[in-house]
């Protein structure tokens, strides 16, 4: 499993140095010396802590949907023409820019500080590994 050093952990859960190394000593987290004697985690359980610590908005809407992909958000910018708009939200951590229509806008009644919800339903989804790793 890819080991993590405790400020990339901290990076990656969005809190402090301090705040992993009290989970790590809370048992929350398990760290060990890596070759040069720092304290690293494990990759696989940081992963988790984030899945678990992650809070999302629930959807206030009562639409059942086959799309899984549901991120709840703020819009924070719109930019419209005569035609089209591109319409972007803060869904927690999370931009999420979306083209519709102008139409489509009012139609919505969307707004700045509106609460909006992103369905996202793609057959693909590209994934990456940092400096091209694989």
């Amino acid at each position: 499993m890819p080991q993590l050093r405790i400020k990339d952990a901290a990076t990656f859960l969005g809190v402090s140095d301090d705040t992993v190394r009290r989970w790590v000593d809370s048992g929350a987290l398990v760290a060990e010396p890596d070759e040069t004697g720092r304290k690293v985690v494990d990759g696989y359980q940081v992963a988790l802590l984030a899945r678990d610590q992650a809070h999302t908005v629930a959807d206030p809407s009562t639409v059942g949907r086959s799309a899984r992909n549901r991120f709840v958000g703020l819009v924070t910018d719109i930019k419209t023409d005569t035609v089209m708009a591109q319409v972007e939200l803060q869904c927690g951590p999370f931009r999420v820019v979306s083209l519709m229509s102008s139409e489509a806008v009012r139609d919505l009644g969307l707004e700045l500080g509106s609460v909006a919800i992103a369905v996202v339903k793609s057959t693909t989804v590209i994934v990456e590994t940092p400096q091209g790793a694989s």
